[in-house]
């Protein structure tokens, strides 16, 4: 192991602000189609997620002390999710309960099919995600200070995204805006982050920047001009994550492509990109440069594929390493 796992200085402090939800996950190996009705499902597990909630118990899964800040209903699934966030051993003061809107829930569609990799198609009612003010958060614009990163998606209103890294940008605080779902994002949000981390459909919303060749195979030009578009508009470092052609990272110094890793089954893609927005995070505050973050997420998020569920699929640091050893990996 490197000196990324090895010579930790100090526990990282993260802020996670974002959506909880109850995911409702059900397998078929036949996606009905319109007006039709398949009846020999496969599987249904109920169990907590939401982008917010899964980068925060899986940065604390790696050993990082973790604040997440939200908002659910007073209802049987808020208390399920807040549960499961203290259970991780995460600050769960901040999240807030709405006594009118109920908590978001997740259909996720998972597709069996043998021989092919599982996909999933999920539809996000955002229930109480959508209620958090600014006004909820400001007790932050102070304590925010407090921490050595705050990670942000787009299941909450993107006013209190903005006013979150606006008290970050002011204090010197890093931001990753793990921007998902795809949503429109102005120059003056763009300008104070320190990290985003699109996949290649936001990415291409976000430049209008196609590098996914008809092939499947990665066009590395057009991909570094996406990047230098999210660059050139003041984003300080740019991650780029591309399913099974792996991620990429470029700022003003460096581009990195690095592989997938390919060495487990995938179950369920559920988390994917939660649980590698999370650790590399996680990484980059416990001392990992770059390529050294991006490998480690990348094996954090194949422990996450190569089981079912949300949270419940997420690793732990002894899990990662263990991965890690088992290739024979010895870069972090």
């Amino acid at each position: 192991m490197g000196k990324g796992l090895i010579n930790i200085i100090k526990v990282p402090k993260i802020l996670v602000v974002g959506s909880l939800a109850m995911d409702m996950v059900y397998s078929t190996s036949k996606v009905p189609g319109e007006g039709e009705t398949v009846k020999n499902g496969l599987s249904f597990v109920l169990a907590p997620g939401g982008k917010g909630a899964n980068q925060a118990v899986q940065s604390a899964k790696l050993g990082v002390n973790v604040t997440m800040v939200g908002k659910v209903g007073n209802d049987m699934f808020g208390d399920q999710l807040v549960k499961t966030i203290q259970d991780a051993g995460i600050d769960s003061d901040g999240i807030l309960r709405d006594e009118t809107c109920p908590s978001a829930v997740s259909c996720i569609i998972l597709e069996v099919i043998p021989g092919k990799k599982n996909q999933n198609r999920i539809l996000v009612v955002p229930g109480a995600n959508m209620s958090l003010t600014v006004e909820d958060i400001y007790f932050l614009k102070e304590k925010i200070s407090n921490f050595d990163l705050v990670i942000l998606q787009l299941e909450i209103p993107l006013e209190v995204n903005r006013k979150i890294i606006e008290f970050a940008y002011a204090k010197g605080i890093p931001v990753m805006l793990n921007s998902a779902p795809y949503e429109s994002l102005d120059d003056d949000i763009l300008s104070k982050l320190t990290y985003i981390s699109p996949n290649e459909y936001e990415a291409y919303g976000l430049t209008g920047v196609k590098f996914i060749s008809e092939d499947g195979s990665v066009d590395t030009e057009k991909l570094m001009l996406a990047a230098q578009i999210l660059l050139n508009k003041g984003v300080k470092n740019v991650i780029i994550t591309l399913g099974s052609n792996g991620a990429a990272f470029m700022n003003k110094d460096t581009f990195i492509v690095r592989p997938c890793v390919d060495t487990v089954e995938v179950i369920d893609p559920t988390a994917a990109g939660d649980s590698f927005t999370g650790a590399f995070c996680s990484a980059v505050c416990m001392g990992m440069d770059a390529e050294e973050a991006l490998d480690f997420a990348s094996y954090t998020a194949a422990l996450t594929v190569s089981r079912m569920g949300a949270i419940t699929s997420l690793p732990t640091m002894e899990e990662v390493k263990g991965l890690i050893m088992k290739d024979n990996y010895s870069r972090i």
